[in-house]
């Protein structure tokens, strides 16, 4: 469970990796305008989720049952950021979807970095972290193992 838990983390943060390096190219740290992704929700979740990352590593090495508790209440703040972006990547989603606009409009500067993102890409992000999510709790329930 422990190391399934490990693939399916560093499966996520390729994902999120991908997401962020697209919202820097993409002017995400110039934004401050309301409704939009800022630069403390995004780099604060993936600062966590790394640190996260490393403490199951540890974990791993170290067998200590503390630190698998720790990683996974981590996880859960770091979840808890995700589901904000998801919601404001979401809310602008469809905010475009209902106003017809001239085409530079909606593809112009103007666009929120965010809106960069592929849908599969955000869809298998936020699906790989709900099973991380799981089989962490799992493994620090210690569930399936002798």
């Amino acid at each position: 469970m422990e190391w399934a838990a490990l693939v399916a983390w560093v499966l996520t943060a390729g994902g999120g990796v991908v997401m962020l390096a697209i919202w820097v190219a993409r002017g995400g740290m110039r934004q401050r305008e309301s409704g939009r992704i800022r630069p403390p929700l995004i780099l604060g979740h993936f600062a966590l989720a790394a640190t996260g990352l490393v403490l199951w590593i540890v974990y791993l090495a170290a067998d200590s049952d503390a630190l698998a508790w720790v990683a996974f209440v981590l996880l859960l703040v770091v979840a808890g950021l995700g589901f904000t972006m998801f919601a404001i990547w979401q809310r602008q989603r469809q905010a475009r979807a209902t106003v017809t606009q001239a085409a530079t409009a909606t593809s112009g500067p103007a666009q929120p970095a965010e809106q960069r993102f592929p849908v599969a890409v955000v869809a298998l992000h936020g699906l790989a972290a709900a099973t991380t999510l799981v089989l962490v709790l799992l493994a620090a329930l210690e569930v399936g193992t002798s």
